[in-house]
């Protein structure tokens, strides 16, 4: 049986008082507020919980929430799938999840009347099973710990603003420009007008984003109508990283729909348009707090090339978490900006693997395969993973790409989410990193959702064969 993923403190060694300590805080400064959601991200990224009043909370901390385990497990569409045999079969039991200190704060979109706390399941279950994907994150995290190393991750999380109301087709269609009857139509990537046409928008979402203490810095416009990029602050803890993409989705939802629009993280809602990703930054610390992949000048060290050549690795048994829907793979295409192998290079938006610019203690990997919809949890667990694989082989990542990659190397990578799954299925190194079966619980519920989204008989497929 495997130990428990970052079991909380005990009140022998100061959790409970600790916890104690948190909600009479919190209590103090927002004397408002009346309940609190109680949020757990699933495979699919969705914010999930339950929803108490302020009062419970000490009971939480100490023993916890109880809830079905299984809800990890949903489809896109919350349906509950059995995915192997959990569920349904196995009577669908309780898990017990656990606030992450540091994350109760105030829920200002809702209100001043509602605050909220993440939380992560207390695993394993009864049987070596895991459901969370914080957890699986934690777990390859440990691997660097281990090492005596800290990883350092930001994420950069494009999305496209679009109207409540859909086409003729049932389509999404850019909104109408704040303030103007116009729809928005322009592709006027870092324009300083199309932030100023959302300001209250973005407004909205910075001041709710300090509220929440989600790090969020720098917003550019993309290459879509209404599409933009929001950057979050590097933390010397992928955790926290990776809760504060989780978190940014849901405060960018509900900006938007305080200014009558929705918020797509879909990887590619408009066939004609560019899609949207998410980018993982990521460097490493040893133990004195120095860059191991400082060195050899602008190049980097040798264990930057070595943490490459693991993600190279790594990259295809990892796709079907970087592009999680049939749709998420139709983002990838030449001259966009989105890899279509999984090359490498130097200041190179064209590869998969881009080693940005800057001075030597902030160099860094930007992984840019992922879509915005892909679990920012998982997402960054694939990445370590193969960083880590590499820089403990000492991987080779070959030499590096010059010009443009999309137009010049041929796709090394697979090209459906069918094929990705085989590919992780197969996968000889990244399901080692996740503990128990959690790579066969992803495969199998990926597979499920596929099947039930091909009993669908679209319009289109009765346009072609009727």
């Amino acid at each position: 049986m495997s130990k428990p993923i970052n079991a909380p403190a005990g009140p022998g060694d100061g959790g409970a008082v600790q916890g104690s300590r948190e909600i009479e805080e919190f209590r103090q400064r927002y004397p408002d507020i009346r309940h609190v959601d109680a949020i757990f991200i699933d495979m699919c990224g969705i914010a999930r919980g339950k929803r108490l009043p302020v009062e419970e909370l000490p009971g939480v901390f100490s023993a916890g929430l109880n809830l079905p385990a299984s809800i990890y497990l949903l489809d896109a569409t919350g349906d509950q799938l059995d995915v192997l045999g959990r569920g349904f079969t196995d009577g669908d039991p309780d898990g017990t999840g656990v606030p992450i200190a540091g994350t109760l704060v105030p829920a200002p979109f809702a209100g001043p009347g509602l605050g909220q706390v993440l939380m992560r399941l207390r695993e394993p279950m009864p049987q070596d099973i895991y459901y969370d994907p914080r957890n699986i994150l934690a777990a390859v995290v440990e691997r660097f710990t281990a090492m005596g190393l800290t990883p350092v991750v930001a994420c950069e999380l494009e999305f496209y603003l679009i109207d409540m109301e859909r086409d003729e087709n049932g389509a999404p269609q850019p909104p109408r420009l704040p303030g103007s009857a116009r729809r928005d139509v322009s592709n006027q990537v870092y324009s300083l007008e199309e932030l100023d046409y959302y300001q209250a928008f973005m407004d909205d979402l910075q001041n709710w984003s300090a509220a929440q203490g989600v790090p969020a810095t720098m917003a550019s416009a993309e290459f879509g109508p209404a599409q933009f990029e929001i950057n979050l602050r590097h933390r010397a803890d992928a955790l926290r990283a990776a809760d504060d993409a989780a978190l940014l989705r849901r405060l960018v939802k509900a900006a938007a729909q305080a200014r009558g629009m929705e918020a797509s993280f879909m990887s590619k809602p408009y066939p004609e348009k560019a899609g949207s990703g998410l980018h993982v930054h990521v460097s490493v610390l040893d133990a004195a707090g120095r860059n191991i992949f400082d060195g050899d000048g602008d190049a980097g060290s040798a264990a930057l090339r070595h943490a490459i050549g693991g993600v190279r690795q790594t990259m295809a048994q990892s796709m079907a978490i970087f592009a999680p829907s049939l749709s998420a793979f139709r983002r990838f295409g030449p001259n966009i900006f989105v890899p279509l192998s999984g090359c490498w290079g130097y200041n190179n938006r064209s590869v998969a693997v881009r080693v940005p610019s800057g001075p030597g203690d902030a160099r860094r990997l930007e992984h840019r395969v992922a879509g915005a919809d892909a679990n920012p949890y998982l997402c960054v667990a694939a990445i370590l993973a193969g960083m880590h694989h590499g820089v403990t082989i000492q991987a080779d990542p070959g030499p590096p790409v010059e010009g443009n990659a999309g137009t010049q190397i041929p796709s090394d990578l697979p090209q459906n989410i069918w094929a990705a799954l085989e590919a992780m299925a197969a996968g000889n190194i990244l399901p080692t990193y996740f503990p128990g079966n959690y790579a066969a619980l992803y495969v199998d519920a990926k597979r499920r959702e596929l099947d039930k989204f091909l009993q669908i008989i679209s319009p289109q497929e009765y346009a072609w064969y009727l």
